[in-house]
């Protein structure tokens, strides 16, 4: 129940004041510092010239490392910080960092304002940053599926899982959780470097946002008003995507707004077939996009009312 009130200070922080430029610009950001460690031990132990199973090896041993590190350190931190409710305060401000709410609803609506005037270049620009794919590929409704799937994608990642394991370990499980995060999305990707040497950290975000995904799927549903048709159109269509977590929020997203998401996109060197999630629904629009965006609104209350419930568990 400490982790949940942990949690709830960090997220209505990050909720509030997001990540601010001057403090950015003063000292970084704690998940670009795990980057920096990430991008260390790859330069360091992933010898291109190596076969693939010695690379694999090495990056099974990188990948326990730096979770272990940032894990450990957390632990430090816990240890030190005082046994009393100015404790969890400061746990709390601690994990403010580690939390993606305002950071992820800005990115999205940088896409949504554009879409809406008209704009295409601009909605372009906007997605570029928070997709793979490639931008000058995409349409209106192109643009409206990749920022939709982004969103319900990145609720799991970067908001629901951390405070989930957050709230069962306290800060080590938001920060180890962070450090497997990163890790997958710095050497996570099917690409020839990282092929062997990333196939650890894809495999350990894979396992550690099994649950999270499933939750936050349950959570668009919950808030949606349409939970019947959300829950039946998860479990039917999300095992249609390639990620063996990102079908459940992205289906629960599309049968909550009733619109199809996923299907063949284009990235810079290839193009993927993917099927369709909530396939017999019409494409999204610009009003569509908004309408996810409110989804999202409501679906951080509700889990900041979970939250807060869980924590005055510990005051009974």
């Amino acid at each position: 129940m400490t982790g949940a009130a942990i949690m709830l200070i960090g997220l209505l922080t990050e909720a509030l004041i997001g990540w601010p430029r001057p403090l950015f610009r003063a000292i970084g950001h704690p998940v670009t510092w795990i980057g920096k460690v990430i991008d260390l031990l790859d330069d360091w132990m992933n010898v291109e010239d190596a076969d693939m199973g010695p690379r694999r090896t090495a990056g099974v041993i990188a990948a326990l490392a730096v979770i272990a590190f940032c894990a450990e350190l957390a632990v430090i931190i816990t240890w030190l910080l005082p046994d009393s409710w100015v404790g969890v305060v400061i746990a709390g401000i601690l994990a403010w960092p580690f939390i993606a709410s305002r950071s992820l609803y800005n990115h999205v609506a940088a896409v949504a304002r554009p879409l809406a005037a008209g704009d295409i270049a601009a909605a372009r620009a906007a997605v570029s940053m928070i997709v793979g794919r490639d931008p000058n590929q995409l349409d209106e409704a192109g643009i409206a599926r990749a920022a939709l799937e982004s969103l319900a994608e990145n609720t799991s990642d970067g908001v629901v899982a951390p405070l989930f394991w957050g709230a069962i370990f306290g800060l080590p499980g938001i920060v180890g959780y962070k450090a497997i995060n990163t890790l997958d999305s710095m050497i996570g990707h099917r690409t020839p470097r990282h092929e062997a040497f990333g196939w650890a950290s894809a495999r350990i975000d894979d396992i550690a946002n099994l649950i999270p995904a499933r939750l936050t799927g349950l959570l668009f549903a919950a808030v949606s008003g349409r939970f019947a048709t959300a829950f039946a159109v998860m479990r039917r269509d999300a095992g249609n995507h390639r990620s063996p977590n990102a079908g459940w929020p992205e289906a629960a997203m599309a049968a909550s707004l009733g619109v199809r998401l996923s299907g063949p996109r284009v990235y810079h060197d290839r193009v993927a077939d993917e099927p369709w999630i909530n396939g017999g629904a019409p494409d999204p629009g610009p009003e569509a996009l908004h309408q996810g965006l409110r989804l999202y609104r409501k679906s951080m209350l509700a889990l900041a009312a979970v939250l807060a419930l869980l924590a005055a568990t510990a005051l009974i």
